[in-house]
């Protein structure tokens, strides 16, 4: 048994399944991969990473009995996500924001992953299955993804502190096999902290500047070569390496640094390109 220390979490021991599969290239590759985007580009304290996220996504599932093969879904849910993380749907201008989703199956399949598995006895068919309730659930609902990425962004940005984490956690329950929460309280009060999420952090003039403006960076580095489409599934490190390469490119990029003309960057209309989304929590009821 390997073991693993978080942030919001702390130490936790994984099977070695999941311990194979967290040093696999794909999941290493998420070290580097900024849950953010570009936030940390304008803001570098705010540098937290798909790795971190999906480690959380898979305590959460175990912390709440989820299956070994909930646990591994979890572990792996984000290992398509691009360099820069959701910039590529404004890239391709993806409304759902769901690119990463689309090539999933491709980027696993062309992966170790496979392998691992079926080494330690599964199958990699259990990674596209949609009955996996604690990992994903569609809004207006609680699911492990969702719970961390809240908890750890609202975290990292300085809105909540970790004693309200921890407390958080201990309102957590299954109910019906869905995540639902011990008090009115405890829901009030992660639906409040989800909007302050989106308005205060996603929505927040620099961070949608810095997001908005690499990936027009990016989309015309695609177009003039300097990049292919391919390289997006390299760490946001590497892409910037060769961004630099390219003298344009490279003062482009020390101006989104510097937050160039930000004054005349329109937020308002950036901010449109948002999914809307709000969280209504279900409350444990006692039979």
């Amino acid at each position: 048994m390997m073991k693993l220390s978080d942030i919001l979490y702390g130490e936790f021991e994984i099977e070695p399944v999941l311990t194979h599969l967290l040093n696999s290239t794909p999941v290493q590759r998420l070290k580097k991969v900024h849950q953010g985007g570009a936030i940390f580009l304008v803001d570098p304290a705010i540098n937290h990473t798909r790795y971190e996220h999906s480690v959380g996504v898979m305590y959460l599932v175990k912390k709440l009995g989820g299956s070994m093969e909930e646990q591994i879904a979890a572990l792996l849910h984000d290992v398509s996500h691009t360099a820069f993380s959701h910039v590529a749907d404004y890239i391709f201008e993806n409304i759902n924001e769901d690119y990463h989703e689309g090539i999933y199956q491709d980027v696993i399949m062309q992966s170790e992953i496979p392998g691992i598995l079926k080494k330690h006895g599964f199958c990699y068919d259990i990674l596209f299955r949609e009955d996996y309730n604690i990992l994903e659930q569609p809004l207006p609902g609680l699911c492990a993804d969702r719970v961390d990425y809240t908890l750890r962004d609202l975290f990292h940005a300085g809105l909540i502190g970790i004693k309200d984490v921890h407390h958080f956690l201990t309102q957590l329950v299954l109910q019906d096999g869905k995540m639902a929460l011990r008090s009115v309280e405890a829901a009030e009060w992660i639906r409040d902290k989800f909007t302050e999420l989106n308005n205060d952090y996603f929505k927040k003039p620099e961070h949608v500047y810095a997001n908005i403006k690499l990936a027009g960076l990016l989309k015309n580095a695609l177009e003039k070569g300097i990049i292919k489409k391919s390289d997006l599934l390299k760490d946001d490190f590497e892409v910037l390496a060769r961004l630099k390469t390219d003298p344009d490119s490279n003062r482009k990029l020390e101006d989104i640094k510097s937050m160039a003309r930000f004054k005349q960057f329109a937020v308002a209309g950036a901010t449109q390109r948002f999914k809307r989304r709000e969280l209504h929590p279900a409350i444990f009821c006692c039979a």
